[in-house]
């Protein structure tokens, strides 16, 4: 099995296909030549009787006369129980290989019809075959009870003849089986070979994608049969595959972008770090100066590691988690302290309300500490856009097996061309203000990643009275 596995699939098809033709064609050529011989014996005998039934009409009417004698290369034998051989055309080999049977043998005394000539009964023995001399005779043998006695009555018809137009045919069928069989074979290679010519298409064109990145797909022919669904279900993977990869190369890009500002900034930090060695009071400041470095790259590196999780298949860590709502309403409101006591806020004021929030024990597919980077990220957001001595509100709501998040600002809103890519990596909204205040561009990709894995989701809009509008929504599970 492993070496028929291990032959091309187009000499696997044409050697299946020819076994079937072969038992196929095998079959029927033996039920012809069968009934070819069938029917040839058959006639043989009907000639044979045809031969001795002149005899026996002519005895049944004139017993007391003796038959005709039979015409030139017709086998006959009458014997009489009185008189012996009336006549007798059969070979002698052949008369010596008859079985000679008793004439009183009560197995062949069967009653003729009445009102002949001669009266009397009659019967016929099983028809034989017999070899004499090299020559094999169909012989039938016949008898009869007559007013003169019993008489026996051969007829014999060589074979030979039949026998030569069956071998004829014989040789007709094996050659025309083996004619057939080459012939379906070469058939079966040329279909084989044009139903598999679009696969040797594909793989030239795999090919010559794999050397090459020009963003062609593999050719789709319009038969609509299953080489055209491989090709569109390659086309899908191979396209998924592209995506993916200029994914990760911008992300790596981006990722390099971000990391080399606060990098520089750090490396220049320590370089001034260093040469205040002598001064007590600028160390420190620089010092101070590369701590927010450090902490921008850590936040940046931990937000890049949350979202590789993210996008692996698997669970993440904590998404197997039934959070209830009493839960998610204690994460909100560390996510609010937090973001009051955080340094740089510029006097925002950051307002929480628990709208709703009656039936604390339901429960919904997210990690507490999932559920704190969602606020937190969100209430970060509108933090940076409001203005100085601004109004943040956050609001927890449960409606219609949903717990929303909303987190609005008093800010100039989102730009319309911004929305529909707010949520990609490193997009900004306002990149002067962005880096100042220290943002990557990654925390509404985070929101939405974290949203989506918990099977809800998240949206950025404008407010009707001016600012920004964010909300998560989580069904309940």
């Amino acid at each position: 099995m492993r070496r028929i596995r291990a032959l091309p699939i187009q000499l696997r098809i044409t050697l299946g296909s020819l076994l079937v033709a072969a038992i196929v064609l095998a079959g029927v050529a033996a039920l012809l030549a069968y009934q070819i011989r069938a029917t040839t014996s058959a006639s043989e005998e009907t000639l044979a009787r045809s031969d001795i039934e002149p005899y026996l009409s002519d005895l049944q009417k004139n017993p007391a006369e003796k038959p005709d004698d039979p015409a030139t290369g017709v086998l006959i034998a009458v014997r009489s129980e009185k008189s012996g051989f009336l006549i007798d055309s059969l070979p002698r080999e052949l008369q010596e290989n008859l079985d000679d049977r008793d004439l009183h043998d009560p197995e062949f005394e069967l009653q003729a019809p009445s009102g002949g000539r001669g009266g009397g009964r009659s019967g016929e023995a099983p028809t034989r075959r017999v070899t004499s001399d090299g020559t094999t005779y169909v012989v039938v043998e016949q008898h009869l009870t007559t007013s003169e006695g019993q008489f026996t009555l051969w007829a014999a018809r060589s074979t030979t003849s039949g026998d030569l137009t069956i071998a004829a045919l014989d040789r007709s069928l094996l050659i025309g089986l083996l004619v057939a069989l080459v012939a379906f074979g070469g058939a079966a290679w040329l279909l084989s070979s044009l139903s598999l010519r679009p696969v040797r298409q594909l793989v030239r064109s795999a090919e010559s994608l794999s050397r090459s990145d020009s963003g062609q797909a593999l050719p789709v022919s319009s038969a609509g049969d299953e080489l055209s669904t491989l090709a569109t279900t390659l086309n899908a993977f191979i396209a998924r595959l592209r995506a993916s990869a200029d994914h990760e190369r911008q992300m790596v890009s981006d990722a390099s972008h971000e990391l080399r500002t606060p990098l520089a900034a750090l490396t220049a930090r320590l370089e001034l770090a260093h040469r205040s060695f002598g001064d007590a009071e600028a160390l420190e400041r620089e010092i101070v100066a590369a701590e927010r470095s450090v902490a921008r790259l850590t936040d940046l590196t931990t937000t890049l590691l949350e979202l590789s999780r993210l996008e692996q298949p698997g669970e993440p860590e904590g998404a197997g988690l039934r959070t209830t709502a009493e839960i998610l309403v204690a994460e909100t409101l560390d996510a609010v302290d937090r973001a009051r006591v955080a340094p740089g806020h510029g006097g925002v004021e950051v307002q929480f309300d628990v709208d709703g929030v009656t039936d604390t024990g339901h429960e919904y597919a997210v990690a507490p500490v999932a559920f704190g980077r969602i606020a937190d990220n969100l209430i970060g957001n509108a933090v940076t856009f409001s203005p100085e001595d601004g109004v943040v509100r956050v609001v927890l709501a449960q409606e219609g097996g949903l717990i929303r998040l909303s987190v609005s600002d008093d800010g100039p809103g989102v730009p319309e061309e911004f929305l529909p890519v707010a949520f990609d990596r490193f997009t900004r909204a306002d990149e002067s203000r962005r880096r100042i205040r220290g943002g990557s561009g990654l925390g509404l990709t985070l929101v939405r990643g974290l949203a989506e894995r918990a099977g809800g989701r998240a949206s950025l809009v404008n407010g009707a009275d001016g600012g920004a509008v964010a909300v998560v929504e989580l069904p309940q599970m």
